[in-house]
């Protein structure tokens, strides 16, 4: 058996990703780009998979409204599902489709699940180091990770490619499938969590924070929102109306 090193949530990919991937010493990319729909996001990720890098499609799905939103990113979804909708709905549609629950940047800002929140549901990992963290936000997630017994994780959350496998997990078994990921983060699988030093780190950490900036502008919540027409707005065409009740847009 072989330890198999994954970085657990990128936002972008293309070849100088899947490059840089391989030249960290990543074995799995968990791929969940925001405001792409389910399949759309599975069939790049087959584009890009190879025999050296496993590229597995995910989705970090917006909860709530864009005010109060609330990050959760699900590994394992079978169907698609939108953005804004209740927590509580999305939650019973993760465990519909018996999909890995993962809390990103725990109480990070307004866009995070909560303490509370990831004591009350089933929540599989909690992320303990996030490239956009300050320190004292890494410090909060472990304590919660610690007080909740959740297992941890570690990603790049790259929004930027030169952030790709500046932090990852490392599990100590074999993965080279979407389902061993979801296997592996469901039964709580034995991993550590590691992530690079030095200057050039924190200089990669300190531009991907300032991306946050466009991330929670007016702009983009005009964008994605008020045109009624991105393309996981629960009132898209694709959703065939099926969360028209519960939409909270």
């Amino acid at each position: 058996m072989t330890d198999t090193r994954v970085d657990p949530h990128v936002k972008v990919l293309d070849e100088r990703v899947v490059e840089r991937a391989k030249r960290r010493g990543l074995d799995v990319l968990v791929y969940a780009p925001h405001f792409t729909r389910l399949p759309t996001i599975r069939e790049r990720a087959e584009r890009f998979s190879d025999s050296e890098l496993t590229v597995v499609p995910a989705r970090e799905v917006f909860t709530g409204t864009w005010k109060n939103r609330k990050h959760v990113l699900a590994v394992g979804l079978t169907e698609k599902i939108p953005d804004f909708l209740p927590l509580e709905v999305a939650m019973a549609e993760f465990d519909e489709q018996d999909a890995a629950v993962l809390a990103p940047h725990p109480e990070f800002l307004t866009v995070s699940l909560t303490r509370d929140d990831i004591a009350h549901y089933d929540v599989d990992a909690v992320e303990t180091y996030n490239p956009k963290h300050l320190p004292r936000d890494n410090r909060r997630a472990r304590a919660i990770a610690a007080e909740l017994d959740r297992p941890a994780f570690a990603s790049s959350y790259a929004h930027l490619r030169r952030t790709v496998g500046e932090a990852w997990t490392r599990f100590e078994r074999d993965i080279d499938s979407e389902r061993e990921l979801v296997d592996a983060l469901r039964e709580g699988a034995p991993r550590s969590i590691g992530h690079r030093e030095g200057l050039r780190h924190r200089a990669r950490c300190t531009m991907e924070f300032a991306h946050l900036g466009w991330e929670n502008s007016y702009g983009k919540m005009d964008r994605v929102l008020l045109s009624g027409m991105a393309p996981t707005h629960p009132r898209h065409i694709a959703y065939e109306g099926r969360f028209d009740d519960v939409a909270l847009y």
